[in-house]
């Protein structure tokens, strides 16, 4: 597992979550990075600026809007790019966040998925595609009602990435109890 910095120590007392390739180990194999994304509030920017000042790291220049990194003074160390949102669904996210195996919060499954979705780069689509491999019929039935409320315009293409993940991984476990058996299966053995 690839270290991270404390961000637990550094951003004491504001909400965040691992939304990039380290957020990934808390449902699936982790992708090697050289960077750490986190998510936070919008509001919470200057305070998110000041704590990693205060823990000896410069301000980079904006990456884009809502965009900033944290580049540390070690260049062993990894930058830390910061995500800002007002996104409506983000305080449910952040007040209510999973683990990674480190203890670091990280997105909830369903909200990585739409944010990835949303982001379109081909890593992204790719790494939906490993988020929904471990996801039953009824989480990934979670995530196309987040889709459908918060981007409609997107639910087609989650669709048709459930359908790319299952030929590709074969359907889930957990999806495969609810099928009927094939013909084949049930079918006794001569």
């Amino acid at each position: 597992m690839q270290q991270l910095p404390d961000l637990k120590d550094i951003l004491q007392g504001i909400r965040w979550a691992l939304i990039g390739a380290m957020a990934l180990r808390a449902y699936a194999p982790e992708r090697m990075t050289q960077d750490v994304d986190i998510l936070i509030h919008a509001s919470d920017e200057p305070a998110v600026k000041s704590a990693f000042v205060a823990a000896g790291y410069r301000i980079g220049g904006t990456l884009s809007a809502g965009r900033i990194t944290a580049l540390p003074v070690d260049a062993e160390e990894r930058c830390i790019d910061v995500v800002s949102s007002n996104a409506p669904w983000l305080n449910a996210a952040l007040n209510h966040p999973s683990f990674d195996p480190a203890g670091f919060p990280v997105l909830p499954r369903r909200f990585l998925v739409l944010m990835k979705l949303q982001a379109g780069r081909a890593q992204d689509v790719a790494d939906i595609t490993r988020l929904l491999r471990t996801a039953d019929r009824d989480e990934r039935a979670l995530i196309r009602t987040i889709i459908a409320r918060h981007a409609p315009d997107f639910v087609e293409d989650y669709d048709a990435l459930v359908t790319l993940t299952d030929l590709e991984f074969g359907a889930s476990e957990a999806s495969q109890e609810d099928e009927p058996p094939s013909s084949e299966s049930a079918a006794p053995h001569r």
